[in-house]
């Protein structure tokens, strides 16, 4: 069954890709790529994919149904995305055939200082707690002001805003079914040991919710209700981003700040405005890949696979030690420009141009030694508990989205009354003055949230992102890779064994973690070169990330989309 779907699914490549270029023997996808005429959607929670699916037949556009999803992530997936948090977008307007990216990041607030943290001893800003939420919400200001652009300018339905938040404010009131994923990090969260990145249950409001009565966390099948949560959508569906922003949840999200000591105001509410950016790119082997402009790492992103241009991939031939050498020591020089110049593009000038210019990618190409792992260009450190969804409908409007709290479970801190998870994106910034990402008030730190695209011509051909911090520069290069280097089809690009250069959910190591399917004759190989190897226990673990993919195939317009095992998602279209 497993060989019938690998070429079902090249079968609708034909002329783009030949069957001969799909994946190599033995690496088998344990699902099908998913296909359609039509619509597609990719997301990690099923629920939130048949919530966009049912969008996009009742006819909604591509915007429509990533709004329907990522309003149902931020309730049945708490522990990886909120409303308290951020969201980065690509979005394509078949009509006018442009691309264009919508930061829904936050600023920090008016009284959030260097010398506040200071005066109070902190050498450095917590991870968690009311201090770690010193940035305002974006995710709201993102919906909406991608809602208003398709309503004006892009084909498709005029659903009501409102509708498009049923299914979050259902599964709110009504409660879902507690999935594993969620069990598993509930229980690392309320570990004790740990009074910094865990021993959440410390805070009130997210035991409450997130706990049952006895302390205990819920498990999987059981429903788990945010009746808070539910009033708080319902107010957003009622009165757009004004309800949020302007009304009585900013209200009661300041009220509960400053009632513990927290730094948010009103006026850092009414201030906030998602913004609209131009796309960021670069060539590669005949596509264009596209991310979005700082303050996301989605220059790095970007970097990788201008490096690589340098390099003939193919020929290193997928999975060998060359093959993960090259793309960890790529990894290492655009880790090094992004941590040099990576903040508020409005608080400082960054060389996009130059740091993505074929003429910059090779010189950092020249820089890397095939025969030995570079030791001295250390990543910084950040997390990340993230969604990436992907949506394509029936007029070929596209849509990469990504959205998070930062760590899983954000800050820790639930506002009491709104059941709204706030984000510790702000905990990020640096106290040292002459640190490039260094905290100001009204400025949007370093983000590590990146949405993609990868276009033929002058239209979409891949979208494709994942969650995972540090890991998501990595896992696009090795999605683009196995797709354009090596033919994989969807699916399999996902499911192939994946690495992580770095940190990732407050790990204390920093070397290279491995999924334990990659050969140990390769593994000697990488560390015969330097590479300080952890083979991890998992064949599929999600420390790599939850990544999706949909590929449009520019002949037949069929689209095939693929989600990650290593999470609870799904591909689906019609």
């Amino acid at each position: 069954m497993k060989r019938f779907w690998k070429k079902l699914g090249a079968l609708g490549l034909a002329g783009v890709l030949s069957l001969s270029a799909f994946t190599p023997a033995g690496n088998a996808a344990h699902r099908p790529t998913s296909m359609s005429p039509n619509g597609m959607v990719t997301t990690p929670h099923y629920l939130a994919t048949a919530a966009a699916l049912k969008t996009l037949q009742e006819g909604g556009n591509a915007v429509d149904a990533a709004i329907a999803a990522a309003s149902t992530l931020t309730v049945v997936y708490p522990h990886y995305t909120s409303i308290g948090g951020d969201n980065f977008w690509l979005i394509y307007n078949a009509k006018t055939k442009e691309l264009r990216a919508l930061n829904g990041s936050g600023r920090a607030g008016e009284k959030a200082t260097i010398e506040f943290y200071k005066s109070k001893g902190y050498e450095k800003i917590p991870s968690r707690g009311y201090l770690a939420a010193n940035t305002v919400p974006g995710v709201v200001s993102g919906w909406w002001e991608a809602y208003n652009y398709a309503r004006k300018e892009m084909s498709g339905s005029k659903i009501p805003w409102s509708k498009l938040l049923e299914p979050a404010i259902e599964y709110a009131e009504k409660g879902y079914p507690v999935s594993p994923n969620q069990v598993y990090w509930t229980k690392y969260a309320t570990d004790p040991t740990d009074n910094d990145l865990k021993n959440l249950q410390r805070f009130e409001e997210f035991r409450k919710i997130y706990l049952k009565p006895n302390g205990e966390p819920y498990q999987a099948g059981e429903i788990l209700k945010q009746k808070d949560l539910a009033e708080s959508l319902k107010i957003i569906a009622k009165k757009g981003a004004d309800g949020f922003y302007k009304g009585e949840i900013a209200k009661k999200i300041v009220e509960d700040m400053q009632k513990n000591g927290g730094l948010l105001t009103l006026k850092d509410f009414e201030k906030h405005t998602a913004t609209w950016a131009k796309p960021i790119s670069v060539d590669y082997r005949g596509y264009k890949a596209y991310n979005v402009p700082p303050n996301s790492q989605g220059m790095a992103s970007l970097s990788i696979l201008n490096i690589l241009n340098n390099f003939d991939v193919k020929s290193l031939g997928e999975g060998t030690p060359d093959y993960y050498h090259v793309i960890v020591e790529a990894t290492k020089q655009a880790f090094a420009d992004r941590d040099k110049w990576l903040t508020d593009p409005e608080f400082a000038d960054i060389p996009v141009d130059y740091l993505l210019s074929k003429e910059h990618g090779q010189e950092l190409a020249k820089r890397i030694d095939m025969k030995q792992a570079a030791q001295t260009v250390e990543p910084l450190d950040p997390k990340g508990d993230t969604v990436w969804l992907g949506v394509v409908d029936k007029d070929g409007n596209a849509v990469s989205m990504i959205q998070s709290h930062y760590f899983d479970w954000g800050s820790g801190i639930v506002a009491k009354g709104t059941g709204i998870l706030l984000q510790n994106r702000g905990s990020y910034f640096s106290l040292d003055p002459n640190h490039i990402n260094h905290l100001e008030p009204g400025k949007r730190s370093f983000n590590t949230i990146n949405p993609a695209m990868l276009f033929k011509g002058d239209k979409p051909y891949l979208l494709y992102g994942t969650q995972g911090g540090e890991g998501q520069p990595q896992t696009q290069a090795a999605l683009v890779t196995r797709i354009v280097d090596f033919g994989f089809s969807v699916q399999d690009a996902i499911e192939a064994p994946r690495w992580l250069h770095g940190r990732n959910w407050g790990a204390s190591s920093n070397n290279l973690k491995v999924e334990s399917r990659i050969p140990q004759a390769v593994l000697d190989e990488l560390i015969k070169r330097g590479h300080p190897v952890e083979k991890l226990e998992d064949a599929y673990t999600d420390q790599m990330g939850q990544s999706g993919a949909i590929l449009i195939d520019p002949v037949t317009n069929v689209k095939f989309g693929g989600a990650d095992p290593r999470g609870e998602g799904a591909a689906m279209g019609y």
